[in-house]
């Protein structure tokens, strides 16, 4: 897998590139994070690719650590401003609690180790910080529409999900309560609008809109139980 967002590299920051709606998803998990409460607070990117959260959070007072399994994407990242290290998200390469916000976009339905990647998110958060996070779901609906469909649209890469990594969403729910943090879902999905100016040619983001099934695409927040120690 990391080889094919190796070949890809040049698409991380072309409007209309391979990644384009991970372009419009980075902004919509940027809008569940808050502005940073403290002076030196950090923020860690779980499966930063080529940095596409840089631009959303820069005026939020973050410092911004990537982490990537691929070659090419930490790379990428550091040229947009991220502190970037190849690392694998199944064993960060950072101290515990090191963290105020973890963000994990786009990753988990990739990970071999579920439980295991969300130990490693959870166990970086100070107590209080804050989880956030979006995936695609594993159901029947998800992967008719994100593997079967979206794998045949232009410009879409094949091969990018294993429907056997698609995350049980019971399963991250009780693997983040394990670790002290309650997590609360949303379904998103692109804006209806967005999507036809995009079919159009337009290369405009499409902007992500809340739904109400969490069955194909969906975010999770939450805060790490105060009193909690890794």
């Amino acid at each position: 897998m990391t080889a094919l967002y190796d070949d890809l590299a040049g698409h991380w920051w072309r409007p209309r590139g391979a990644f384009a709606m991970l372009r419009w998803l980075a902004a919509a998990r940027a809008e569940l994070v808050p502005t940073a409460t403290r002076p030196g607070a950090v923020l860690v990117d779980l499966g930063c690719g080529g940095g596409l959260l840089a631009p959303h959070i820069a005026s939020k007072g973050y410092a911004h650590i990537g982490i990537d399994l691929s070659h090419t994407g930490p790379r990428v990242a550091a040229e947009h401003g991220v502190t970037a290290i190849r690392g694998d998200v199944l064993a960060v390469p950072l101290r515990t609690g090191c963290a105020d916000v973890v963000v994990a976009g786009e990753i988990l339905e990739h990970v071999p180790d579920l439980p295991r990647a969300v130990a490693e998110a959870c166990r970086l958060l100070r107590p209080g910080g804050l989880l956030v996070l979006d995936t695609l779901a594993d159901t029947a609906l998800c992967r008719f529409l994100a593997i079967t469909v979206a794998e045949r649209l232009p410009s879409v890469p094949r091969g990018v999900h294993d429907p056997a990594l698609l995350v049980d969403r019971a399963v991250l729910v009780r693997e983040c309560a394990k670790q002290g943090v309650g997590l609360r879902l949303r379904g998103i999905r692109p804006s209806s609008v967005g999507l036809a100016g995009w079919a159009l040619g337009s290369v405009r983001p499409v902007r992500m809109m809340p739904v109400p099934t969490t069955a194909v695409l969906f975010q999770g927040v939450g805060v790490k139980e105060a009193g909690w120690r890794s």
